[in-house]
């Protein structure tokens, strides 16, 4: 189950990424860090901030944003530019991607890693949580 995370998780991971991420996506990630994030189309599970508060969130967090991110750069076709925030369970990553700036736009993106292709699914994160 998440729970909230403090702002302060937040700035040091977009210390440690070089990126800014959406000011919606972080407002969502303060009330819940990581959990689900579904609808009729979609399910994701969201990747968390890692969160040094205590061991029962350092547990709860150890596949955190950076962490995935570092992962899914290893595979042949993650772009660059992006950020994994979720995944499937079968291998779809749900991004965020920035145009070279570090700012991450608020749109949430689809990496399909068969087809190397990326889809955008919602202007922004508020939208699939309805």
């Amino acid at each position: 189950m998440p729970f909230p995370i403090e702002n302060q998780y937040i700035i040091l991971m977009e210390n440690n990424l070089k990126v800014k991420f959406p000011e919606k996506f972080k407002q969502r990630m303060m009330r819940n860090n990581g959990g689900e994030l579904n609808n009729y189309t979609y399910e994701f599970d969201l990747y968390p901030f890692f969160d040094k508060k205590n061991r029962k969130r350092i547990s709860r967090t150890c596949n955190h944003i950076e962490q995935e991110t570092k992962r899914a750069r290893k595979w042949r076709g993650f772009p660059d530019n992006a950020i994994a925030i979720g995944s499937d369970g079968c291998g779809k990553q749900l991004i965020l991607i920035h145009d070279g700036n570090g700012i991450l736009g608020e749109e949430l993106l689809i990496w399909d890693h068969e087809t190397n292709k990326i889809q955008q699914i919602a202007q922004n994160i508020n939208i699939l949580e309805k």
